[in-house]
């Protein structure tokens, strides 16, 4: 992909905040993504993020459509200029015990409660999340490219979980988390039927693996 110019990436900046700008007469606006819901291990990681009125971040765009290194060369931008970051990871054991949709609403609740302002109004990644009554939501489907304050979220999200895993890594090395961050990689599901599970495995996701 070609690289944009300072221009055509402000212009692109322009067309993610026409969410933020159509609801700016309603309070603060968090955007809530999250990462990690395919993966055979690892969390599922949230993120809420109120952008300052007027940041400027320039690249934002849906986290997997990033490198590695650009999302965490954002991270610390996306932070600076926000208001509020919270962040909720649901583990494992509670995504095997509730699945993986619920442990994802769960993850998205507890991103937006651990937010220090209560926003007014959530824009969320194609869904909404049951539990937060009183403050209003707006789904948008691939929100994570369409919206500042979601592509935000997506990348805190992300880097989160990323970092997540290469500190499993360390832990499990035989696995390779660092590399594939816990998906079904054809080198992680020969590890699995070498090694077995390790604690970080969704039993409910890898039965059908071993």
């Amino acid at each position: 992909m070609a690289k944009l110019t300072l221009e055509q990436e402000r212009a692109r900046e322009y067309v993610l905040m026409r969410y933020e700008r159509q609801y700016e007469g309603e309070g603060l606006i968090a955007g809530v993504d999250e990462a990690g819901r395919g993966p055979l291990a690892g969390p599922v990681v949230a993120a809420a993020v109120i952008l300052y009125p007027g940041a400027e971040i320039l690249g934002i765009n849906d986290s997997k459509q990033l490198s590695e290194k650009k999302r965490e060369a954002l991270y610390p931008e996306i932070v600076e200029k926000s208001m509020a970051v919270g962040v909720g990871i649901v583990g494992p054991g509670r995504i095997d015990e509730i699945n993986i949709l619920q442990a994802t609403y769960e993850a998205m609740r507890k991103a937006v409660g651990t937010l220090c302002f209560r926003p007014d109004l959530l824009l969320v990644d194609a869904v909404t999340i049951p539990g937060l009554d009183g403050i209003r939501q707006v789904p948008i489907i691939k929100g994570d490219a369409k919206s500042l304050s979601i592509g935000a979220a997506s990348i805190v999200a992300k880097v989160t979980r990323d970092r997540i895993m290469r500190e499993m890594d360390g832990i499990y090395p035989e696995y390779g988390f660092a590399g594939h961050k816990g998906y079904g990689t054809a080198a992680h599901v020969e590890a699995l039927k070498t090694y077995g599970p390790c604690p970080i495995h969704r039993r409910s996701f890898i039965n059908h693996f071993i």
